[in-house]
Formats: C-alpha cells, structure tokens, sequence
C-alpha cells in the first residue's frame, strides 16, 4: 500500500469514526507524520497531491475505490477537507479566466505595459497569462486546463463564470470574437464526457505545434526579444511589433482556423443548457468608447451577461494627461447602455494617476458611486503602479510622478470602501502583477488585508458587497430577511434585494432595474452566495439551492408589477436559461421575458 493511499484510509476512517477536529491544522499533522516515515521523497505524502489521487483512484480503478467503502456523507466530508484554496468558489460559481491573444490596440494609455507577448496592458509574469501561454492563448485549452485543475483541488465545476481579459474586446475581428466565446462553450461541453468528438485537447495541442507554435518560456521570448527591445527603446510602438509578429507564419496560419458562425455558437449554447459544466455568467472586457448599441447587441448574441469596462477616471484633464483616449461624456453614455441593455457593470478604477492627488482621488471615487451618470455595480480599484515597459516610466525618471507612500495609499482606499454603498461590490484592489514587474508603486499582494484592517479599526460601518459576504459560514436560511435599496440612474430607478442577516451578511441579491422610459423592467443580476452546490443538490450550511434565488425573483417580479409594468425580461446566461423557464420566462432574440400579470 503507496503512502498516499494509507493516508487517504486514515482520513476516511477519521471521518467515519466522527472525528470533531478535521480541519486544515489536523491534516497538516497526518501529512507531516506519514511522511516523517518517508525515507524517498518520492513516496512522501503532499497535500494537495491527496485529492487528486483520491479522484484519480474513483475514476480510473473504482473495484479498488470500491474496498475503501465511502458512502455520499463520507465523501462529501472528504472532500471538503482536503479541497484547496476554498475561496475560490466561495462567491457561489467557479470562476475561470482566459485571455484573449496578443493583438493591436486602438489606445495609447501612459501606464500601460507594453510586453509583446501579451494582449495591450497585461504582463507575462501574472498567472492568467502565464496559462494562457501555456495554451497558445487558445479558449478551449485555456478552459479544459482550469477545469482540471479546478477539479482536482476539489471544486465543484458545475456553475461556471467566464471572465474574459485582454486588451479591448472591440479591437478584434468579429470572427474571431465569435470563434473565441464558441471554444469557451464547447470546452465546458466536452470536458468530463466520456469521448470528445473532434478536436480534444490533445489534437488541437498538436495543431499549435504543427503550426510552429510554443510554449516554452525561453523560446517565446528569444523569438520577441527583437521587437520587445524596440518597444522598450521608443523605436517601435506596441501595435506596430504586434503586427509584425502576427505577420509571422506561424501566426498566420494559426490565424486562419480561428473562425467560427454564429451557427456553431448557437449549436454550443443550446449543448452547454444540459451540460454537467454550465456558464453562469460570461464577462467581457472593453473601453467606453467603443460601447454602441449594435455591439452591445452582438455581445448578447455571444452570450454576454456583464461588461467590464476600464474608466480609470472620471476627471477630464486626467484622462488627457494619461493618453486616456476617452471623454466623460463617452463614460456616461456607455454607462446608460450598458444600463439599459441589462448588463453587469463592473467598472476599473485606478489611484494615484498621473496629475492626481489623494484629495482628487477621493472626490473622483464619490463621483463614481453618488453620480447618477456613473454608478456601477462592481469595481476593480487599483493603484496605480510603474513597470518597466510603460511610457509612465519616463514621467517618473523626470520627477513628474510619485507613487502615494503606503499610508497615504491605504488612506485612499480606506475612505473609498467606506463610501461605497450597499449595492456595489470592490472585487479586487491589486492586479497579479509580480514584484519583479514592478520598478515604482504598491508591491503588497496583502494590500486588500491592509486597508480592511484599517477600515475595522475605524469602527465605522461598511456597505460594501464583499466585505458583507455570507461566503463559507454556514447560513440558516429562515435567519435572513430582505431588504431593497432603491437609487436612481440617469436611465432607470435601479431596486437592490438582498437576502442578509441580522448583522447585514449578504446571502444573495437582485438587481431590479426600472427603466425611466417606461419600456420593460429588466432583472440584471440574480446571485446566491455561500459555497457552491451541485445543481440538483443541496450542500448542508450553504446558501444556495434553498429557493433564496427564485424569492428574489418573484419579488422583482411583483415590484415591477406595482411600478406599472406589463413584462420583465432577465439577461440570462446559457447555463440558466431552464431555471428561467421554470420560472415563466419565455425565451426571446436577447433575453428571457416573462409577462406580468395579476395572478404573477
């Protein structure tokens, strides 16, 4: 018997004798004392090698699996215990991001990277790029590896969100957009089925090599060292080294299977409504700029549910002096559309800019949440920082911008969490960029930890989204009531329910949005925390799948009906298109609608 195996034993043994103590600190002992035994560090015992190769075990030898005796209670147990980094499935859906492949950009931002084997302002350093290197930016390779190792860190992967990332969505060809968001679907689809047909991960892995295509690091970098250079020197702009390495055999021919319709997409979706892995939410990311109603369309087509949008600033002679290419007017009307079209709207915001002050920044932060031109939903607030390849550096060099010192930094971000209101939700304060990366600005990955220790000690309350999370504590359903904040937008009179405690945790919430022009209401997000469940199952203490979602829904549904309302419609993902039906939403072109009436 392997060391690993005996290990697994003692731990289902541990559980079914009722243990109390199985938490993170236990299993670290066992881990530590099998492996003080282990003379061959091959043999010896790693944490998170224990559920994968319990998962390996049940999959490819179940009559061996089958002398463990693991009942449903026991692996539900098991699991939980030895799943890594729980936080990533906390929110309520596994999260997977892919980015798009390096490609030309139609704006010239100062604090953006410039490294060429990456999509405009991201850096080869930061995890999500670095798989999606690995996979030769490809969508569905991209998927199928976090999938698997999702999977094997214990995850349920059966509620997907899809994050798109990488430069502007907008400057890439149709075609290609629509060949992307088409592989998302089909990974998702294939992945677990017992035969996959066409072209698997390991048929299209020999498609990039047969191209001329890599992955390894050393060989990527000598083969853009040349143009990496010139950039860096001012000899050649990103856009211009971009072109010529997608000019570039290898690249060109690539370039040529990247194309999908609108068919094969719809074939996808319609697969991925059954799927055992289905999109829950697929998010793009673009500029303000290029936000029209003819591409808002076409995004809902892909299956779009939310935009993230990079403003940066709301202060005009900001953005000039940053080479933001946008105005204020373009922000706000890109803010109503998104608005009216359903969208999620998370928002990037950036401090210590070019010309700003820790003042500014704050007055610019109280325009973004109390402005009713702006008033998003999710926010990314990010300081601001310098790397090497940025046009940033040289403003630096001459003196004429200064990182914040910490504390003035953490000053910033502290009064910004607190003016945030109940309905919006800071999804992160840092980006993945590496130390390394970084010549000048916050290098603290605990920079989030910081400020919400500031803001504790501060005992001022906090409304912000995901400081108020139910997350991984186990939540009573009948402890919770419903609350409704209502605020008002330039287009629309917006509802915000929300499930929470008695102490203001957040169990779930509704977006209601009420549009001024009296047209349909339009539900723009449904969202149930707490520790993802299985569909078709229940996970005890979790709040989801205990009909909190289906509340929410039905009080949209009545409010809008007192509001004078005939119809509502809701900006559905593919994957919850059924849980829409059997709630009497009928399918239509863009969204799911549903008609109220007085038996509603």
């Amino acid at each position: 018997m392997s060391r690993m195996e005996a290990a697994i034993l003692e731990i289902i043994a541990a559980i079914k004798a009722g243990e109390r103590a199985l938490d993170a600190a236990w299993l670290d002992k066992l881990v530590r004392r099998h492996n003080r035994a282990a003379h061959d560090a091959n043999r010896r015992v790693a944490k998170r090698r224990l559920l994968p190769y319990y998962l390996g075990v049940k999959r490819s030898d179940p009559q061996r699996w089958a002398t463990w005796e693991v009942d449903a209670a026991t692996e539900e147990a098991l699991l939980r215990l030895l799943k890594m980094k729980p936080r990533r499935t906390a929110s309520g859906v596994a999260t997977i991001t892919v980015i798009t492949k390096p490609w030309p950009c139609s704006s010239d931002c100062l604090y953006c990277p410039n490294d060429v084997r990456m999509p405009k302002s991201y850096l080869s350093n930061e995890p999500a790029c670095q798989r999606a290197e690995r996979n030769y930016f490809d969508p569905y390779l991209q998927v199928y590896s976090r999938l698997t190792a999702l999977s094997e860190m214990g995850h349920v992967t059966d509620k997907v969100e899809l994050i798109v990332l990488g430069g502007t969505w907008g400057d890439y060809p149709e075609e290609y957009q629509t060949w992307f968001v088409t592989e998302l679907f089909r990974a998702l689809n294939d992945f677990g089925a017992p035969a996959i047909e066409g072209d698997g991960p390991e048929r299209r892995d020999a498609r990039y090599r047969a191209c001329g295509a890599t992955y390894d690091k050393e060989t990527i970098a000598q083969r853009t060292e040349a143009c990496q250079r010139a950039v860096s020197a001012g000899e050649l702009t990103y856009n211009q080294a971009i072109r010529e390495l997608n000019a570039r055999a290898e690249s060109r021919d690539i370039a040529t299977w990247q194309t999908a319709t609108l068919a094969d997409l719809k074939r996808e979706h319609q697969k991925n409504e059954d799927a055992a892995h289905r999109v829950v939410g697929l998010c793009i990311e673009t500029r303000p700029d290029l936000i029209d109603e003819g591409r808002l369309r076409a995004m809902r087509l892909l299956g779009c549910t939310k935009v993230q949008m990079g403003i940066q600033s709301l202060d005009q002679a900001t953005l000039q002096a940053n080479r933001r290419n946008v105005t204020v007017e373009q922000i706000s009307h890109a803010f109503s559309l998104l608005r009216l079209y359903g969208y999620k709207i998370q928002i990037h915001m950036m401090v210590n800019l070019l010309g700003m002050t820790p003042d500014a920044d704050r007055a610019d932060y109280l325009r973004l949440v109390r402005d009713e031109r702006f008033l998003p939903d999710e926010i990314k607030l990010y300081p601001c920082c310098l790397v090497e390849s940025s046009r940033l550096r040289a403003y630096y060099e001459r003196g004429e911008w200064q990182p914040y010192a910490e504390d003035v930094l953490v000053d910033v971000l502290v009064d910004d969490v607190l003016a945030t209101p109940a309905y919006v939700r800071i999804s992160r304060m840092i980006r993945d960029i590496s130390t390394t990366d970084i010549v000048a600005g916050n290098k603290k990955t605990n920079l989030r930890q910081m400020v919400e220790q500031k803001v504790a000690k501060s005992g001022r309350p906090v409304q912000e989204i995901r400081e108020r999370e139910v997350s991984l504590a186990n939540v009573d359903p009948m402890s919770l009531h419903m609350d409704c904040v209502t605020y008002h937008t330039a287009v629309s009179e917006e509802r915000f329910l929300q499930w929470v405690t008695e102490d203001n945790r957040i169990a779930g919430f509704c977006r209601l949005s009420l549009p001024l022009d009296r047209g349909e209401a339009m539900i723009r997000e449904v969202h149930v925390y707490g520790r993802v469940a299985r569909i078709h199952a229940t996970e005890r203490g979790g709040a989801q799948h205990t009909g909190l979602g289906k509340q929410l829904v039905e009080e949209a549904c009545a409010q809008a009906r007192d509001m004078g309302y005939d119809a509502i419609n809701v900006i559905s993902s593919v994957g919850t298109r059924n849980y829409y039906r059997a709630l009497g939403f009928a399918d239509g072109d863009l969204y799911q609608r549903r008609v109220l009436d007085e038996q509603n």
